[in-house]
């Protein structure tokens, strides 16, 4: 008789690890422990285009974590807008094959004292593959909008073409919000970019449309528009597109 296979507990993330550094872990404790070994996992065959759009609004605290693996000369596609009302988290693992793509916007925004998070950990292992990500944030009152991305480019990577571009925009003085953009990278031939920016909203731009007779609830809407929009930009569906942006508005008139 063979003997039963040994399986590892499943444990929490702590504080030291660096993927959890700016979770919320009061929330994390009301997650059952295989919450945290729970994933979707998603295959994108050769040649084909995936596309997923979700929006994030729960009251309660949100873990959502999914695998990716894109095919040779395959194309994955997400765009989220997280507005929950908790602490909600998304992680995607995303592993690109040879010429495939991979496309992340996304946009976290609300109030309150939640803290809401995109976690991305990209694994280029093969040539030619090519990837872009663009994280908006936008908060007030207590809360902190999070982006943490990783890019590792394998030895066998070459040619490999990578963004991330976070910007956030803090409407109130006691909203945060944190990025870790990592890249780790062992092939020489290889574009990889990151930047990250956190300020406030552009007062000379609302002076302008102000001095132009329009109302500042209206310019302020305006402006966030145009900021968050940024994320979908490379959603080529118009309807999915102004949908993700009504959300994320509807959030702000909310406040």
């Amino acid at each position: 008789m063979s003997a039963a296979p040994i399986t590892q507990p499943v444990t929490r993330p702590t504080m030291r690890d660096e993927a959890w550094r700016y979770a919320d872990f009061d929330a994390i404790t009301t997650f059952a422990p295989e919450a945290f070994d729970e994933w979707r996992e998603i295959d994108v065959a050769a040649g084909e285009t995936f596309r997923e759009c979700f929006i994030l609004d729960s009251a309660a605290p949100t873990l959502r974590r999914i695998r990716i693996n894109v095919a040779k000369g395959a194309r994955a596609e997400v765009f989220a807008v997280n507005a929950a009302g908790d602490y909600a988290r998304v992680e995607l693992a995303v592993s690109l094959a040879e010429g495939a793509h991979f496309e992340f916007g996304g946009v976290t925004i609300g109030g309150g004292d939640a803290t809401r998070e995109f976690v991305t950990r990209l694994d280029h292992g093969a040539p030619d593959a090519t990837s872009n990500q663009v994280v908006r944030s936008v908060h007030w009152g207590q809360a902190t909008g999070n982006f943490l991305g990783r890019i590792d480019v394998g030895r066998d990577g070459q040619r490999t073409d990578a963004a991330q571009d976070f910007k956030a925009v803090l409407l109130e003085r006691g909203a945060s919000a944190n990025a870790r953009p990592e890249l780790e990278i062992y092939a020489d031939d290889v574009k990889c970019a990151h930047g990250a920016a956190i300020g406030q909203m552009d007062e000379m731009a609302r002076y302008y449309m102000a001095s132009r007779g329009i109302a500042p609830d209206i310019a302020r809407e305006l402006l966030i528009r145009a900021f968050i929009a940024d994320a979908f930009a490379a959603l080529d569906d118009e309807d999915a597109r102004d949908g993700l942006l009504e959300i994320a508005l509807k959030t702000l008139g909310e406040r």
